[in-house]
């Protein structure tokens, strides 16, 4: 059974006990979540992975983007990336991978860490017929589904699928007068078959076998945001919200099916609008968990797109997402290395954590009164293990040391806590 059906009959499985206690929860409210999916839990009946629940009530969650492309293919340095990720908060792992060798670098990935792992299928269905027939517009809907049973069976935990992509949406796409018309990858493989083909897209017309092969798996769907916006300017159109509609029916088919499911949100956007497109995601998918990339609040930063996406991840995680997809300074630019995948994961635990400080998630608070009293009494390694990146701070005090323990070259003897503390002395 899947988690779902397990909570739906009032079964506590093992990772929701996990989830529970290491989030300190009510058990019994994360019964009722994940059995109305308004929770999920990624965890593929073939693989055994640390429990992650993502969803209402719950702390914000990250996940890392890594893999390989067809310009750059070093399998050991992915697998790092991956673990790096993990080592520096990430609470999930994707794998994009679109080189020759992305069956081999899914593999060892899977392998080597212990927090759920997700995959694009159409990646490898577009891949193989490029490979063979030079266009990705070739593959067929077996090859679709092929990848997508196949990549069940290895143990994927989460899968992005575009179901919500459709030749209507599509045509509203061509006269909505966007500037980048469609960003998604994924999204542009369908997009492009379906007009080549003239066909609608087979993610969505065969939904009900993508379903059976998640309930066999437990795999969670997360419904792929196609339309999503790559500008400020596209955001918040009619084609984005059209997908979203159309996103929040396969929701409610996955919950009859008791596949566990989350939508995927954008994007490029302004930071007047990103309230009001979580709290409408919300409201029509019924509260299923919300996954956004960034959102990225300005095109004007390359090279330090991580810290436009912390500060829409903060705002969005605060008024309803649920799992922020972290962005790294090399976004847009280049594949990242393992040093911006860390820069990536730790803006995106910032923004999770001024989320959920706002929200007042107890567990939060205890950590910023440990780092609060930390301070006080300039316990430096208590603040460098607290500190989401432990090595970046202790640089930093070292750059110019001082030998009173009790102050940092910053201020020095004129530190206002260290006055104040004399003081009272």
């Amino acid at each position: 059974m899947t988690q779902m059906e397990e909570a739906r009959k009032g079964n506590i499985t093992p990772e929701m006990e996990e989830i529970a206690r290491r989030e300190n929860v009510d058990i019994q409210m994360l019964i009722r979540c994940v059995a109305d999916g308004r929770i999920v839990i990624p965890s593929n009946v073939n693989r055994k992975s640390s429990p992650c629940g993502i969803g209402e009530n719950l702390s914000t969650k990250i996940n890392a983007n890594v893999g390989s492309s067809s310009r750059m293919e070093d399998i050991e340095q992915e697998v790092e990336k991956a673990m790096a990720a993990v080592e520096y908060g990430a609470d999930a792992v994707m794998d994009l991978s679109t080189g020759p060798l992305l069956a081999e670098v899914r593999k060892e990935i899977l392998r080597a860490v212990d927090v759920p792992v997700g995959t694009v299928p159409i990646y490898e269905a577009g891949v193989g017929s490029f490979a063979s027939t030079g266009s990705v517009v070739d593959m067929d809907e077996d090859d679709m589904f092929r990848a997508i049973e196949k990549q069940a069976r290895e143990g994927v935990d989460f899968m992005t699928i575009h179901s919500g992509i459709t030749l209507d949406v599509i045509e509203k796409v061509r006269k909505s007068g966007r500037i980048m018309g469609i960003v998604s990858r994924g999204g542009a493989f369908l997009a492009s078959w379906m007009m080549h083909n003239q066909q609608e897209n087979p993610l969505h017309s065969n939904y009900e076998y993508l379903l059976e092969i998640a309930y066999e798996y437990d795999v969670t769907l997360s419904l792929g945001d196609g339309l999503r916006p790559g500008c400020l300017a596209d955001a918040s159109d009619i084609p984005q919200l059209q997908e979203l509609l159309t996103l929040a029916e396969l929701v409610e088919r996955a919950r009859e099916m008791d596949v566990q499911c989350m939508v995927e949100g954008p994007g490029h956007m302004p930071l007047d609008q990103i309230a009001a497109n979580m709290k409408i995601q919300k409201s029509v998918c019924r509260g299923a968990p919300f996954y956004v990339l960034g959102p990225i609040v300005t095109d004007m930063a390359p090279g330090y797109d991580h810290i436009s996406s912390a500060i829409g991840g903060a705002v969005a995680a605060m008024n309803g997402a649920d799992f922020l997809c972290y962005v790294t300074p090399a976004e847009h630019l280049s594949i990242p290395s393992v040093e911006d995948v860390i820069e990536g994961v730790v803006a995106s635990r910032i923004a999770a954590q001024a989320a959920d400080a706002a929200k007042k998630i107890p567990g939060v608070w205890k950590s910023e009164i440990k780092m609060a009293n930390a301070r006080k009494s300039f316990d430096w390694d208590k603040q460098f293990s607290l500190a989401f990146d432990h090595r970046k701070p202790a640089d930093y005090k070292m750059q110019c040391p001082v030998e009173d323990r009790d102050m940092c070259s910053m201020c020095g003897e004129y530190c206002a806590l260290r006055i104040l503390r004399d003081s009272d002395e």
